[in-house]
């Protein structure tokens, strides 16, 4: 694991522990990454309780309840599909805060079309769920890589910006 995805897990759980709230991840395509950078940062316990990583469609049906009709019509590489997986996620764990990633990290893009590097993100909060999708450049670790810190620095961003209520 690089420094700077060391560097935003400590960070992402100092926001957390501030708060007095807890995080779990639901990761397909960083296959985990998130959930190791937060396992590895100091005082991880007070913090992240449960890394869940849901490759397939069929994963994501049994484990975080996505349903078939997103999968089948929207595909596991879409908005709804990572706002389904935080609402799964938080559901399961009880958890105020989950991180979903879902994307294809290549080397081949979607059988839709959709190019490798497109990563969709969602963060289930206290109050809201937020989503975007970014697109990375470079090899299938690269993009990995870039993914995994994007998700931790913008969930640290939210929680900053928009602090929960306790």
């Amino acid at each position: 694991m690089n420094k700077a995805l060391q560097h935003a897990a400590q960070a992402l759980g100092e926001v957390l522990k501030a708060n007095g709230i807890k995080v779990v991840t639901a990761e397909s395509c960083t296959a985990g990454l998130v959930g190791m950078s937060l396992g590895a940062a100091s005082g991880s316990g007070e913090f992240f309780t449960t890394a869940l990583v849901t490759y397939t469609d069929t994963a994501k049906h049994r484990v975080l309840q996505v349903s078939e009709t997103t999968l089948r019509e929207e595909s596991a590489v879409s908005e709804a599909a990572v706002r389904e997986m935080v609402a799964g996620a938080k559901a399961l764990t009880g958890e105020a805060v989950s991180i979903a990633v879902s994307g294809y990290a290549g080397p081949d893009g979607g059988e839709d079309g959709t190019p490798a590097g497109t990563i969709w993100f969602a963060w289930g909060l206290p109050d809201k769920v937020v989503s975007l999708v970014r697109h990375f450049e470079g090899d299938s670790e690269t993009v990995i890589n870039d993914a995994a810190l994007f998700a931790l620095q913008h969930c640290t961003e939210l929680l900053s910006s928009n602090p929960p209520r306790r």
